[in-house]
């Protein structure tokens, strides 16, 4: 088939955007696949510039916002739908994290010009990456989430310190509403850390969550199709599983399948399917959960486009089940031309 990936963007994951998206171009490629990788940000990433990327790697920390603002300013994004490499393509692999590539909007526009495309939707993309909307349907479907208060950047509000106490306690996680890889999240010990948490999140959203802190386990599960793939536990060397941990190898421990007793395990991957179900989604994502000592789990979110570099948590997960990366990415592209075929 002729595939293109979609890898890079203008978000602040676009770093991690590009390592997945390499290293699927070069799975797909193995399988016999005519591959074009493709930076909306930039135009056609050619096979040198491939090598010198991949060599390249993730950093520990995202691209500054002064880079972001550039990037944005002479961004290849709105005419992505003319590119040849896309509209000709059998099917296009989205690789991209965050910003415009997972919210819904890179997914309407390949819908509006009959494009078939890898993951969920456009609604269930918005719907995912929004955690305040996420989080009702979550417990509308009866999936157990930890409690949150929103702040909306323009009106300034912020809930006081005795709302929080009730509503929340402390600590308090604050974050951006709709960003990922803990892009801006802080963790807030006091109420005199609380300003300077709301303004760092503000930087990459306008739309702020105070969310009550859950201590205990860090645990994520995968789904693949209608299957919850191996539960998987990340043990940090952080307080929290921060950007630095994700991407650097070794900065986190991570275990598949979970340490857990078999119960617990087929509990949480049944919230995951119910959370994955709640939000509409389709082909793969993956559902982060906390699960406190008493052996609650509380959903945290779901990732529709989650990482595909050497260190992410699907590709360990699929691992795990006995699938193999290009395996995985065959998976993933086919799911998307069963749809097609199905009219869906």
């Amino acid at each position: 088939m002729k595939i293109t990936v979609l890898m890079g963007g203008t978000s602040a994951e676009r770093d991690v955007s590009l390592s997945s998206g390499l290293r699927i171009a070069q799975a797909l490629r193995q399988s016999g696949h005519e591959v074009t990788s493709v930076d909306p940000a930039r135009g056609v990433i050619d096979e040198a510039e491939e090598e010198m990327l991949r060599a390249g790697g993730v950093k520990t920390a995202p691209p500054t916002l002064d880079e972001l603002q550039h990037i944005s300013r002479t961004s290849l994004s709105p005419t992505l739908g003319t590119f040849p490499a896309v509209r000709t393509a059998d099917v296009v692999v989205l690789a991209l994290h965050g910003g415009q590539g997972e919210d819904g909007t890179v997914q309407a526009l390949l819908d509006m010009v009959g494009v078939c495309y890898t993951g969920s939707g456009h609604l269930a993309s918005a719907l995912a990456m929004d955690k305040d909307l996420s989080k009702q349907l979550f417990r509308a479907a009866g999936v157990q989430t930890a409690n949150w208060l929103m702040v909306t950047r323009c009106r300034g509000v912020i809930p006081s310190e005795v709302e929080i106490e009730q509503a929340l306690g402390w600590p308090v996680v604050v974050k951006p509403s709709k960003q990922g890889s803990t892009v801006g999240l802080s963790i807030v010990q006091e109420a005199a850390q609380l300003r300077a948490a709301i303004d760092e999140a503000a930087h990459y959203d306008d739309e702020i969550m105070l969310e009550q802190f859950v201590p205990g386990r860090e645990l994520t599960v995968s789904v693949l199709g209608d299957q919850a793939l191996p539960v998987g536990e990340i043990i940090p060397r952080h307080a929290i599983y921060d950007y630095e941990c994700k991407y650097t190898p070794g900065m986190a421990v991570e275990e598949f399948p979970a340490r857990l007793h078999p119960d617990q395990a087929t509990q949480v991957q049944r919230q995951a399917l119910a959370a994955f179900r709640a939000l509409k989604l389709d082909g793969y994502a993956r559902i982060d959960f906390r699960m406190t000592d008493v052996g609650e789990f509380f959903c945290l979110e779901a990732n529709t486009l989650p990482g595909m570099t050497p260190t992410s948590l699907l590709p360990q997960a699929a691992a795990a089940a006995g699938m193999d990366f290009p395996t995985l990415c065959e998976r993933i592209v086919q799911r998307a031309v069963s749809k097609r075929n199905r009219g869906q």
